[in-house]
């Protein structure tokens, strides 16, 4: 999910994608650590989507 899509997004939409993007980030770490991970680069990515869904739904309670 782009940054402007996440934006765009309902509340509910978000917090499903957080959760997606948490497992996602689980299954990674699990890759990682039996040696199955392809690309070591996908753990940062979806940390960095965390971060931004994170900061965009603080965004948007500051705003109510």
């Amino acid at each position: 999910m782009e940054l402007s899509e996440m934006r765009a997004a309902s509340a509910a939409e978000r917090k499903a994608e957080l959760e997606s993007l948490r497992e996602r980030q689980f299954t990674l770490r699990m890759q990682k650590a039996t040696g199955q991970l392809g690309k070591p680069s996908e753990i940062c990515k979806v940390r960095r989507q965390i971060a931004q869904l994170l900061t965009v739904m603080h965004e948007a309670e500051k705003r109510q």
